[in-house]
């Protein structure tokens, strides 16, 4: 490993680092625009210089460019390469339009930090400006061309990262211009991520257009819901409306990227008719006399039936807290059904997936990335987990063979633009034993099932594309509890009555089933059966935890404070205008803390912290960590059932 100076600090880095990253690497930040640890360097900005004062190279030298070798003496402060930064911030500057007031990238822009930090605040040039057209990129993101400075990231990731091919950059000289052939929605399912990945304001929200400005968010590191992946996120809220979602890094998840399924997919969160208010057989209340109602519905019912008619039920969508408090429940009132999954099937091909993965086969987002070969069978990616393909991608692109597994899908078909595959019927034709880190995507057919196995038991990753963002806690849970379907435990027919708590209920639910308590935040057609609803507030409103496809435990945090937008409040939803501490609407509590109050009642004492027995070591999972690997073989030696 190559040893250098940089502003007199001795360090040690890996060889290929270069002396951006090794500056880095030591709290030394030297400004930047084209380089982006995803996307490696460019050269384009011009803005990153450095002096070398001794060693193998000397002079002014573009930091980004040069590896780092033994012996470098580098100075960041040196006055030839201020003066540098100063003059390529001058000439990045002559043509922007200096819109920062109206600009929705302000307060987290590269150029205004770096103009700032450079000491630019004098315009001398007068003359004409640059100027080009906008171009309109559909109804999720803005582009104002103006404001360009030429780094490439935008058409380096689109093209070259996510495999995009209707956006790229045109021109040459001081007439280049980055934008489609002609006006339309960007194609690519990643297209989002240039609001992201752009420095200065081309590329912007237009779904949060105008709303607030950076410092008026309230934020907090959380994770996607829309699929298994767990990727990491960044929501921002304003007014108690989810405004926006950014990619938030984590190296062993999503890396610095998410889909636009993720990052736009905020309605049902801001929905006006979104179910905000306790209900008992159609009535409003408030919250605490719901929960009342519920406990005398409960006693009812139990005195009448039994507690072996009843049923609760949990969700994959569900908390994990949520659902280990649903097995506390269970196990109070004797209840005859604890159930996480739907009908049989899904049930058991989810446990027949996590029972085949342990710490060592169970490959992340990061192993898909790296690895030198990769299956996939029996999934649609692009529907199912979207940054999957993105990680398909990035190790087709770093040498990589993908197959395609079975004739379900073609390969030019399923995934065109982001990698080439090659097709084979089954997993046997696919030379694993070849590969140095292979890896099998599956979904939950498995008709490859035992393939899959002996896959897995020669040292291939495994990755299964489950059904929601906890559906690998719920199969732990279903193994620790001994849950059952709901198809299962309906089939028996000693179930009257059921507890729902984020459940998918079959519209078909037979008629003399009692829906006695139901708690969710999305509308759902059997709610109107339900005698005692409970609203429950949405992921971005509370704390919580996801164990994801791998089996990574993620702890999320709340964004903000539920309650009735403000924005789009008709006359009708205007709530009365008096003084009130708490928000309209906001009355709101996490499936979690609505089964708690349920417990209470039921004379359990103060539930304050749902994580205990196997699942206590998460109690202190860090929000912003990468999150902890917990399988059947973990719970198991913590003392799981």
């Amino acid at each position: 490993m190559p040893k250098l100076t940089i502003d007199n600090i001795e360090l040690e880095v890996p060889d290929g680092t270069n002396v951006l990253e090794a500056a880095r690497s030591i709290g030394i930040v030297i400004p930047h625009f084209c380089w982006h640890p995803a996307l490696g360097r460019a050269g384009a900005c011009r803005v990153c210089a450095v002096k070398l004062l001794d060693g193998p190279v000397k002079g002014l030298q573009m930091s980004c460019m040069l590896p780092v070798q033994d012996g470098m003496v580098v100075s960041t402060t040196d006055d030839e390469a201020l003066a540098m930064r100063r003059a390529v911030i001058e000439w990045l500057m002559i043509n922007h339009p200096h819109d920062c007031p109206v600009c929705d990238e302000g307060g987290e822009c590269q150029l205004q930090d770096y103009t700032i930090a450079g000491g630019h605040g004098i315009r001398r040039y007068d003359g004409k400006k640059r100027t080009h057209i906008n171009q309109q990129l559909g109804p999720l993101i803005e582009h104002e061309m103006n404001r360009c400075i030429q780094c490439y990231r935008c058409a380096r990731f689109y093209q070259e990262y996510a495999g995009g091919s209707d956006f790229g950059v045109m021109g040459r000289s001081g007439a280049v211009y980055f934008g489609r052939q002609q006006d339309g929605r960007l194609e690519s399912p990643f297209s989002g991520n240039l609001v992201d990945i752009c420095p200065t304001g081309v590329f912007t929200d237009k779904t949060a257009r105008f709303r607030a400005r950076y410092w008026d968010y309230d934020m907090a590191p959380s994770l996607c819901p829309h699929c298994s992946l767990g990727c990491n996120t960044v929501p921002m809220a304003r007014y108690r409306e989810l405004l926006k979602v950014t990619a938030r890094r984590n190296d062993d998840v999503n890396g610095w990227f998410i889909c636009d399924r993720g990052r736009f997919s905020n309605a049902a969160v801001n929905d006006q008719e979104r179910p905000r208010q306790a209900l008992v057989d159609g009535r409003q209340v408030d919250m605490d006399a719901a929960l009342d109602a519920a406990l005398e519905r409960l006693n009812e019912f139990i005195a009448q039936h039994g507690s072996g008619a009843l049923a609760i039920i949990g969700s994959p969508r569900m908390s994990l807290e949520g659902n280990l408090l649903a097995a506390r429940l269970r196990d109070l009132l004797g209840a005859g059904a604890l159930c996480y999954f739907g009908d049989l099937v899904h049930a058991e091909r989810t446990m027949e997936a996590v029972s085949l993965l342990n710490d060592g086969n169970s490959a992340s987002q990061e192993d898909v990335r790296c690895a030198d070969l990769v299956a996939v069978m029996e999934c649609d990616l692009l529907e199912q987990a979207p940054m999957m393909a993105l990680a398909v991608r990035q190790a087709w692109r770093n040498g990589a063979r993908v197959f395609i597994v079975g004739g379900e899908c073609r390969p030019d078909a399923s995934y065109p633009e982001l990698f080439k595959a090659e097709a084979v019927l089954s997993l046997a034709d696919v030379p694993l034993a070849e590969a140095k880190h292979p890896v099998v995507i599956c979904g939950t057919r498995h008709k490859g099932l035992d393939s899959i196995r002996l896959a897995a038991g020669n040292g291939a990753g495994v990755v299964f594309i489950l059904d929601g963002p906890n559906a690998f806690g719920c199969a732990l849970l279903v193994a620790e509890k001994g849950a059952v379907s709901l198809s299962e435990a309906l089939a028996g027919g000693g179930i009257k009555g059921i507890i729902a708590l984020e459940a998918d209920l079959p519209d078909n639910l037979p008629g003399d089933i009692r829906v006695l308590v139901m708690a969710d935040w999305l509308p759902n057609p059997v709610a109107e059966r339900a005698e005692v609803f409970l609203p429950a507030t949405s992921w971005v409103e509370m704390d919580g935890t996801y164990v994801n496809h791998e089996g990574r435990a993620q702890r999320f945090s709340r964004v903000m404070q539920p309650g009735l937008p403000l924005r789009g409040l008709t006359a009708e939803l205007h709530p009365p205008r008096v003084h009130r501490h708490d928000a309209p609407g906001g009355e709101l509590l996490p499936s979690w803390r609505i089964v708690a109050g349920l417990l209470e009642r039921l004379g359990e004492g103060n539930i304050e912290e749902p994580l205990n027995g196997a699942w206590e070591q998460l109690r202190g999972l860090a929000p912003d960590s990468s999150g902890m690997k917990i399988t059947l073989d973990t719970l198991k030696r913590n003392g799981a059932g």
